[in-house]
């Protein structure tokens, strides 16, 4: 049967590659629902090309320019986060591609999960700021969240098979980004323009800041501990610069299982979308006279602050790894500004980690105050 996909936030690097993949395959996919930010003119170009049952755009000032262009195509507009919320429990979505940036994923994919749609996560947030509640959500209401970040793909695909062979721990691979090998002395002055150049993959430009500082790598870590059911001391982060491996589990008999390929967003997206099948694409094809070396190397924890950060919460627990994701998401957007330097977002989230009230069990308002106590708490840190 036909899926039909809601992808939340289509306009993006995400979003972008998914409409190409369900492209490929109109015989096994739909688009009903595409949702945007502030990208009103792509978002129109794709519901004109895809023809999605509704769209949303959440900047209400941009509603009129959607609506005018859309309307004529009997394609519903609705705007606001509360429209992008209520959206995906549409009847007729089976699955909702979470591909947002930040925080604002987490109150969709929880309506996502409540309305019973099968959910491919690319919003890593959502489970680092609340995984204990989306997990728990998603068993109660038998929801399978399939990973789509391609570290976390790479995981699951090396687990299918095995899910009754307990894991001894998995090995997430980090490419080291633009700064691999630098000291804090050459990061100290470091541009926005110089984090942007992400050596192997193209992203958006939060989640490439992330990479720059390997607060995306701790993101991933945190993710992993709720996705695959982990302690921390299961998950090992290793620096892999030709992006070629993107992950492997060990098993308690001591075998390694890897997942490789070269450096596609499409694929793991691919893979999400189509789960349990394996289908046929023409990506490029990894060839092993091209790579006649794969190497691989510790984190550089001491001047890459971040992923101690993330371990920190991730051991801490409760509502620790909302804060840190909070004060990170303040600190990259003011990086992006050039309101600080790439040393200082590590300061601010530490200062948060250290000031924000600790909650053992938070509940979803426990997390959504935890959210807006640290924003404003590192936004009096940058100002």
């Amino acid at each position: 049967m036909k899926r039909n996909i809601a992808i939340l936030g289509s306009t993006g690097s995400i979003g972008t590659q998914a409409l190409e993949v369900i492209e490929a395959h109109p015989d096994l996919f739909g688009v009903e629902v595409l949702t945007a930010q502030n990208n009103a003119g792509l978002l129109i170009e794709q519901a004109a090309r895809f023809k999605p049952n509704a769209v949303v755009i959440t900047n209400e000032s941009l509603y009129d320019q959607v609506f005018s262009a859309l309307d004529p195509l009997d394609i519903k507009v609705y705007c606001g986060e509360k429209s992008l919320a209520s959206v995906v429990e549409n009847e007729n979505i089976h699955m909702v591609l979470t591909a947002l940036v930040g925080y604002v994923g987490l109150i969709p994919t929880i309506h996502a999960i409540k309305a019973k749609k099968h959910i491919a996560l690319a919003n890593k947030e959502t489970l680092v700021v609340a995984g204990e509640l989306i997990t728990r959500l998603a068993e109660e209401n038998q929801v399978n969240i399939l990973p789509v970040d391609s570290e976390h793909s790479a995981i699951f695909q090396c687990l299918v098979g095995e899910f009754h062979n307990p894991i001894e721990k998995i090995i997430l691979t980090a490419s080291g980004g633009p700064f691999r090998g630098k000291d804090t002395d050459f990061l100290k002055s470091v541009k926005k323009e110089q984090a942007l150049k992400h050596p192997n993959w193209e992203m958006g430009a939060k989640i490439t800041i992330d990479s720059a500082s390997l607060m995306n790598k701790g993101l991933e870590v945190i993710e992993a501990k709720w996705l695959f059911g982990l302690t921390p001391d299961q998950i090992e982060v290793i620096v892999h610069p030709q992006s070629i491996v993107h992950s492997l589990v060990q098993f308690e008999d001591g075998s390694l299982k890897a997942q490789m390929g070269l450096p596609d967003m499409k694929l793991p997206i691919q893979y999400a979308l189509g789960f349990p099948d394996r289908l046929k694409s023409d990506f490029p094809r990894f060839d092993f006279i091209h790579y006649p070396s794969l190497t691989f190397e510790k984190p550089d924890i001491a001047t890459f602050r971040n992923l101690g950060f993330a371990f920190e919460a991730l051991k801490a627990g409760g509502n620790m790894a909302c804060v840190v994701n909070a004060a990170n998401e303040i600190a990259v957007d003011a990086f992006l500004k050039d309101k600080v330097g790439f040393l200082t977002m590590s300061e601010v989230i530490e200062k948060c980690m250290n000031k924000i009230n600790f909650v053992q069990n938070p509940t979803l308002e426990d997390y959504i105050e935890t959210d807006r106590q640290t924003r404003a708490f590192a936004l009096e840190q940058i100002i």
